[in-house]
């Protein structure tokens, strides 16, 4: 980006507010008037059901837009929740149109957000009907991985994951037992190491191909203009 953009992003930045942990950063029904900005934290999309048990359905790092599809769409269909402390940017939605309107690769860039969001919601959908338990978890892991990288939040092979067991068996559609078993199978085959919150990738290589991963769905490092 141009060091005007960078401007023009870090105003879009100037309110921001923290949302702790297991609290919502948007509800399901709200209508928004503002997207937010992950600057910091782990957040995840949630749905509830009738009988009340959720489904996560994607996990945002730091640099994600957790809701720029509202500027288009009215109701929220999901919500959004803090799985960790979240400081995130609020961005009001008539500031991004006016952006759409002056700002075309910018606006190309934010487009290009929301395509890489549903190509990982694809992924997602694919992993879940198609790869055991050991094998998604496998291939959530490189993506998280790859993720953090892109925003510079990992140290060597080791990055931050402060995420349950209860959160992770929300995401994987998996019983907190089946859960454990499936975290104890990737350390028992010397893939991860995984202490609190702390997931050290001990061979890459074996890790992605357990998990069937390939990153060209994430865009890693492609330009707009």
């Amino acid at each position: 980006m141009t060091d005007a953009e960078c401007a023009i992003i870090d105003q879009m930045g100037a309110r921001q507010k923290l949302v702790p942990a297991k609290h919502d950063i948007v509800r399901e029904g709200d209508i928004p008037t503002e997207s937010c900005l992950v600057l910091s934290g782990f957040s995840a999309r949630y749905h509830l059901l009738a009988n009340g048990k959720r489904q996560i359905s994607a996990i945002h790092v730091s640099g994600d837009f957790v809701d720029l599809h509202s500027l288009l769409l009215n109701e929220m269909d999901h919500g959004v929740v803090a799985l960790s402390d979240c400081q995130v940017a609020l961005v009001p939605h008539r500031m991004l149109r006016e952006l759409t309107e002056t700002e075309p690769h910018l606006s190309r860039l934010l487009w290009l957000s929301t395509l890489i969001d549903a190509a990982v919601h694809r992924r997602w959908l694919v992993t879940s009907g198609r790869l055991s338990a050991s094998a998604q978890l496998a291939h959530l892991l490189c993506e998280i991985f790859l993720r953090l990288q892109v925003v510079e939040l990992v140290d060597g092979n080791r990055f931050s994951f402060p995420i349950s067991q209860v959160e992770l068996s929300d995401a994987l559609g998996l019983s907190t037992v089946h859960m454990n078993r499936t975290i104890r199978d990737l350390r028992e085959h010397e893939l991860v190491s995984w202490k609190g919150s702390e997931v050290t990738i001990l061979n890459w290589d074996r890790l992605a191909e357990h998990g069937d991963f390939d990153a060209a769905y994430l865009n890693i490092g492609q330009q707009v203009r």
